[in-house]
């Protein structure tokens, strides 16, 4: 592998949150980014933040539900940069509700999203990484995808469900690629649909109590992606210390 000032990575979900601080986080430390995301004026501007500090960042809008844009993606870093050493799957969608509440397309939703959008960059980045005989997933799973709790059973489904899936493919995966689930705990970001109004209320003020920044995930990330060709870093769980 080659050094890391010219390593390439794709990152889905960068427009904000966790996804726009592993690409500042990255380019800092010599990577060349590919940001993905369905919010064009915050990946100008994440892009724009990368390129003035001396870093390199390409960025196209991006439905992780689409397999088409989630490819189109890939193939941008390859096209630009002639490689892909990394692919971030981050993009997620949460719907935090009991499953009495009904919301169906909530759910649908939370599957093509965080299912289904981990599975597009696979089927993306894997053929290339094979013909380049190197490359690591990353795949942003969830502390609820190792605890399920009243209200995220669906959310908590999906992130298992990218656990499992990350797990089959390390084991298919061979000796020259790398596969690392990170699994967060409460992070100071939108975490997505509440529709109960006192429920998103106790959830701003915990958040507001115990949240670690996205900042925390991206050194966790980068120190995953850093480590020799020989270590894979199968899981990093990654939450506040107050959090149960």
């Amino acid at each position: 592998m080659s050094e890391p000032q010219s390593r390439v990575a794709v990152i889905t979900g960068a427009s904000s949150g966790i996804g726009a601080a592993t690409a500042i986080h990255l380019s800092e430390t010599g990577w060349r980014v590919v940001l993905g995301a369905r919010r064009e004026d915050r990946l100008q501007h994440i892009a724009q933040r990368i390129g003035a500090s001396g870093g390199s960042a390409e960025w196209k809008l991006v439905d992780v539900t689409k397999r088409g844009d989630v490819r189109d993606l890939v193939e941008l870093a390859r096209e630009r940069y002639g490689r892909l050493d990394a692919m971030v799957s981050n993009a997620g969608f949460a719907s935090v509700a009991p499953l009495d509440a009904l919301r169906i397309d909530d759910w649908e939703r939370m599957v093509d999203v965080n299912i289904k959008g981990v599975l597009h960059g696979i089927a993306a980045a894997l053929p290339l990484f094979r013909t380049q005989g190197h490359g690591h997933f990353v795949n942003i799973a969830s502390t609820a995808g190792m605890k399920t709790v009243p209200n995220q059973a669906v959310y908590s489904g999906t992130k298992y469900a990218v656990r499992a899936i990350s797990e089959g493919l390390r084991q298919e995966a061979g000796e020259h690629l790398r596969v690392t689930i990170i699994s967060p705990g409460f992070v100071y970001t939108d975490f997505g649909v509440v529709p109960d109004d006192e429920l998103r209320e106790r959830l701003l003020a915990f958040r507001d109590q115990i949240a670690i920044p996205p900042e925390s995930i991206a050194r966790a990330i980068a120190y995953a992606l850093n480590q020799p060709p020989e270590v894979d870093v199968g899981e990093i769980v990654i939450r506040p210390t107050a959090q149960a």
